[in-house]
């Protein structure tokens, strides 16, 4: 079974950047596509990202278009994002998630990391 952990969050001043990082020790990821989710305060989780198979294919929300980036090492068994330009309204809990095929629909996808906060300070 597949056990997403993450990394890299934390508080950042408005205009900084950050890299989250989404592993799994002991499951090869390169089959999954792989997605990163967020959820800011009292509010429900939508899409950010998503890089297919390969890193052939990404997808990004418009709101994380141009300043954010995803990747994947698969060699490590990782996928990343890196975030630039953060602004306040980015503060959010960032989920990655791993699934079979390439949508920026949460019920596509089976496994997800535990979450890491992201706050940014204006």
């Amino acid at each position: 079974q597949v056990q997403l952990v993450q990394s890299g969050g934390g508080l950042v001043q408005a205009g900084g950047s950050l890299r989250l990082s989404c592993a799994d020790s002991e499951h090869t990821l390169s089959s999954y596509v792989m997605g990163w989710f967020r959820a800011p305060p009292g509010k429900e989780r939508t899409f950010v990202a998503s890089i297919t198979q390969n890193g052939v294919f990404t997808d990004y929300a418009d709101s994380a278009n141009g300043r954010f980036a995803v990747s994947r090492d698969d060699a490590k068994n990782t996928v990343y994002l890196q975030m630039s330009g953060l602004k306040p309204e980015d503060t959010a809990v960032y989920y990655c998630a791993a699934g079979p095929y390439n949508s920026r629909l949460q019920t596509t996808y089976d496994w997800w990391g535990q979450g890491t906060q992201v706050t940014v300070s204006s």
